[in-house]
């Protein structure tokens, strides 16, 4: 190679002090951006309540025993859910009973109206003592999914059995804890003589399971007509993790400001039927197996930072380790990488794009006829920066097969993002009340929950819609959802407890303080 001229030598020269120059000014805003993020400061210790009286979640070894028979009693009552039209209805009409039972205060307390909604769920209107603070409202659903004891640790996943400190059984989790949480709370707050400032609703459904068309939907309908705004709603979702998001020591509560939307099809195709000893080049199957195969080996774009995910783990990074943290400050630069690492599990998968689920497969007749017809079922569930519609375009052209017929049997697009900043009244309630029941939180961050809630019914009252159940949450427990084993400590259900006893108490303030740095800054 000819040696470069002088000229040329300073033109390289000039190129490789300008990419020199480029690299370490990339390195100091990276730098600067990842150690200007400051950690959350602490909560004011005292809101102003008007010098009314605080009361500690201090319960009693009695108390603490009635807690635990309360819940271990409601999971007996196989208030399962098959399908809209074929649930128990003999366990849910013994619910109402059960509760009224266990619940005395509530159901006496002068200021509380009780009513049945749809036969089986359950809305309760807690009047309180100040009509101009806006209300709120807590919701759960008291029906579960089916269960049978192959595969569990216990003989019947109905019998609340008791082991090594947890309470084993079908809606230990989902949803039963939070349906015995928010009354007991309070119950035992009226035991206390408590009467609250802000008035409240406590939304209990029956068949969120499968819908919450009989529920949920008439309570938020029934309270539409009355003319409610809420202040914010507060329902199943997420939880605080422990051990589950790499790089982070302390549990960190996430709180569900969205969730995903979902759309279910039926893809079919026909064909002559005729003997298996002349077949076709493609039958049926075949055809319909391609298109299903097309659909696993192209799943949807990444969307990651387009959704509130992104905002998630701009919240936590003061929390991660190095590298992670430097990553995590800087998403305008490693935000492709991250979204690569995220879709290496199916859970983190699930929140960087809508998912691909084929669920059900029906095909043949005999096993010497061509089949005449084949059909599946796939469920997406839709990221919050999709729509139904452009899911559909994509399932569209990426079969691109017109001999398989594409039919929606449901869909609805995800739900709108609540509001996730110092001025959001909720939110504020949250971080203090996490502070207060679990000073072992290092972070509280916005995330999406990718299931569906009783939640998504309730938008007409409220744009403030939050997933949060205050529950702590390891790696091992998310295959126990709909699955094998579901279960809840018995210490857990007590500081869930603890947290709506000091929710409904932190709600009653007229406006929560000025938050003094209470969220880390980017």
């Amino acid at each position: 190679m000819a040696a470069l001229s002088p000229r040329s030598r300073g033109v390289l020269w000039a190129v490789l002090w300008g990419l020199l120059g480029a690299t370490v000014a990339l390195l100091v805003v990276v730098l600067a951006r990842t150690y200007s993020v400051r950690p959350p400061a602490s909560a004011p210790t005292i809101w102003a309540r008007k010098g009314e009286r605080h009361i500690d979640p201090a319960f009693s070894p009695q108390e603490r025993r009635e807690l635990k028979e309360a819940l271990k009693g409601a999971i007996r009552l196989q208030t399962v859910s098959f399908a809209p039209d074929d649930q128990n209805t003999t366990a849910l009409a013994e619910f109402g009973p059960y509760i009224r039972k266990v619940f005395p205060a509530v159901f006496s307390a002068s200021f509380i109206q009780h009513e049945v909604i749809g036969e089986y769920s359950h809305l309760f209107t807690v009047q309180g003592s100040d009509p101009q603070l806006q209300p709120y409202m807590l919701i759960a659903h008291i029906d579960v999914v089916p269960a049978s004891p192959p595969g569990w640790d216990i003989d019947d996943p109905f019998s609340a059995e008791e082991r090594d400190g947890f309470i084993y059984g079908r809606g230990t989790l989902d949803n039963k804890n939070s349906v015995m949480g928010i009354l007991h709370a309070l119950e035992f707050l009226l035991r206390r003589n408590y009467r609250p400032r802000r008035s409240f609703y406590i939304g209990l459904g029956h068949d969120e399971e499968v819908g919450g068309q009989k529920g949920a939907v008439k309570i938020a309908a029934e309270l539409e007509s009355r003319g409610v705004q809420l202040s914010y709603l507060l329902d199943e979702g997420s939880f605080i993790l422990e051990g589950v998001i790499t790089g982070i020591k302390k549990p960190a509560a996430i709180i569900a400001v969205t969730e995903k939307g979902a759309v279910t099809t039926h893809l079919s195709v026909t064909s002559v039927p005729g003997h298996s000893s002349a077949p076709p080049k493609r039958t049926s199957i075949g055809i319909l197996s391609e298109a299903l195969s097309r659909l696993e080996l192209h799943p949807m774009p990444s969307l990651f930072g387009e959704g509130p995910e992104s905002m998630m783990f701009e919240e936590l990074a003061p929390e991660f380790s190095f590298p992670l943290n430097i990553i995590m400050a800087n998403l305008w630069l490693f935000a492709p990488l991250l979204s690569r690492f995220l879709e290496q599990t199916p859970t983190t998968n699930a929140l960087v794009r809508t998912t691909t689920a084929i669920t059900l497969f029906h095909a043949g007749v005999k096993s010497n006829v061509i089949p005449p017809s084949a059909n599946a079922t796939v469920n997406f569930r839709i990221h919050p920066a999709q729509t139904v519609d452009e899911v559909l375009e994509i399932v569209d052209k990426t079969i691109n097969d017109k001999r398989v017929k594409i039919e929606v049997e449901s869909a609805f697009d995800p739900l709108p993002v609540s509001p996730w900043d110092d001025q959001t009244f909720g939110l504020q309630v949250f971080r203090k009340t996490i502070q207060d029941v679990f000073p072992d939180v290092g972070s509280v961050a916005p995330g999406i929950c990718i299931g569906n809630t009783d939640s998504r019914h309730f938008g007409s009252l409220t744009n403030a819609i939050y997933r949060f159940n205050p529950v702590v949450f390891k790696p091992d427990d998310m295959p126990r959802f709909h699955g094998l084993n579901e279960k809840i400590s018995v210490e857990s259900f007590e500081k869930q407890v603890g947290f709506l006893f000091q929710l409904i108490q932190n709600s009653d303030i007229d406006q929560p303080p000025e938050p003094h740095a209470n969220f880390h800054e980017l």
